[in-house]
């Protein structure tokens, strides 16, 4: 009996060390495909140079759905679709224009673009005075008698202390997304809010906002200020409140159009009714050609369908790709791929996002239970030697959002967020300002993370319903 269980120990011992050896050549494999022999970079390239911008309804966006569709047709898989959604079209028009007046004649012209959504100013534009708040809990606090007739100018910055700039970030949008709605009841004609910008430059970043129930005819027009300008219009209000602001934008909101969230799939050898998906979302704003918002994102979860492929692996469940169509201005492709997943009853185990830039990747944030957590971080020392040492709880990603009351993993890749909110939503966010070695370690922490959670698979995974 002695014998019996020294062996059973020796034998234990051997296997686990030998699963753990094979996780560590796997990885070594997909790393250094990614850094030897990627395609991120390069399918990254044509997005941003050759396409561009990527509004959602605009004709770039659909050029974008061809392209990658094109892409994921060529890698093989063995099966890629377009799954068709209905988008909102809003149209930008004629670069903004914008000016603080002290005195009559004489002006400062200042950066502006129109917040994603807005309504156009009146022809001619719109000039009136201003009044300057750091949030929307001023407003009941000032009143609308002092509000009423005048620019409302949303001046909260993002906290420079916070080391996780998307914590500053989200302290701070919900003057953007509301801000137009909110000042409109107190009678504003008109928003300007400090772009969400931790550095101070000339470049306004525009983004979503929403009018709520607001009827059309009470719609007032909002632009985002650069965090120079916004420096600048609150200490000429300091020395005289008197002052005017003047913007014209010429912005139009389209009837919704068709559009496609583009998917593609390796179908798995042994549960194939197990799904494991990850993705970005295609559609960018205008301003720039959207490379780390989130061009990064779609192409290095097409490189992990490619990764696993190039260095031999064969999954043991369904591993898919999904680059989401219209997060920037609705969600309206992660809520019809969370439909459609539902009504046809498939069971998602796992979910993975990158919306966050193509920087250093660091980790991950994972949305799941205890258990689930654990089990992962049981591989976390796989990545050290890639320098990848953030697992933490916390948010995944919007697009996969929907997914969650269906019961399975969700989670976000995490890279170096530091510099990410100097390009987001602004024309800074171009290609040249994606470090092609940062893109490709992203692509392979994402595949390496795909390739454990296929092989060891989840926790007790919820099935859906149909």
């Amino acid at each position: 009996m002695k014998k019996l269980l020294v062996l059973l120990l020796l034998f234990t011992v051997t296997f686990t060390y030998s699963q753990n050896d094979d996780d560590k050549l796997q990885l070594e494999k997909i790393y250094k495909t990614s850094l030897t022999n990627g395609k991120s970079y390069e399918w990254l390239d044509y997005l941003s140079n050759q396409i561009g911008g990527r509004l959602s309804g605009s004709y770039n966006a659909e050029k974008a759905v061809q392209y990658t569709k094109s892409q994921l047709d060529s890698l093989g898989l063995d099966r890629v679709w377009l799954q068709p959604v209905m988008v909102p079209k809003w149209v930008r028009g004629i670069k903004e224009y914008a000016y603080i007046e002290s005195s009559p004649g004489k002006t400062n012209q200042v950066n502006i673009c129109a917040l994603g959504g807005s309504v156009a100013t009146p022809e001619g534009g719109l000039k009136a005075e201003v009044i300057e708040v750091k949030g929307i809990d001023d407003l009941a606090t000032i009143g609308k008698e002092k509000i009423e007739g005048k620019i409302v100018f949303y001046n909260r910055p993002m906290q420079p202390e916070l080391i996780h700039t998307f914590e500053a970030y989200g302290n701070c949008v919900d003057q953007r997304y509301a801000g137009a709605m909110e000042a409109a009841k107190y009678g504003a004609v008109g928003v300007i809010v400090r772009s969400m910008n931790l550095r101070l430059d000339d470049l306004p970043h525009t983004g979503s906002m929403s009018y709520g129930e607001t009827p059309e005819n009470k719609r007032i027009p909002a632009a985002a200020i650069s965090t120079n300008d916004a420096e600048l219009l609150s200490g000429m209000l300091a020395l005289d409140k008197s002052l005017k602001f003047y913007f014209s934008q010429k912005c139009k909101v389209y009837p919704d159009v068709q559009s496609y969230n583009v998917i593609g799939e390796i179908k798995g050898n042994e549960y194939p009714n197990e799904i494991i998906t990850v993705g970005g979302h295609l559609d960018s704003w205008d301003l720039g050609d959207g490379s780390h918002d989130d061009g990064a994102g779609c192409v290095q979860s097409m490189d992990v369908l490619r990764l696993l492929k190039e260095t031999g692996y064969k999954p043991k469940r369904t591993i898919r790709v999904v680059l989401f169509m219209n997060e920037e201005n609705g969600l309206r492709g992660g809520k019809k791929y969370a439909e459609e997943a539902k009504g046809k009853g498939e069971n998602h185990v796992f979910a993975l996002e990158s919306d966050s830039g193509g920087f250093t990747p660091r980790g991950f944030s994972f949305d799941c239970d205890e258990a689930n957590f654990n089990k992962i971080l049981q591989w976390k020392s796989l990545f050290e030697p890639y320098l990848i040492h953030y697992f933490e709880k916390g948010y995944s990603g919007a697009d996969i959002g929907p997914l969650k009351d269906t019961g399975l993993v969700l989670a976000g890749l995490r890279p170096d967020s530091q510099r990410y909110f100097d390009h987001h939503h602004a024309s800074n966010d171009t290609f040249e300002h994606v470090n092609k070695r940062e893109l490709e370690l992203g692509a392979a922490t994402m595949a390496s993370l795909v390739y454990l959670i296929d092989k060891y698979g989840t926790l007790l995974p919820k099935k859906v319903k149909g």
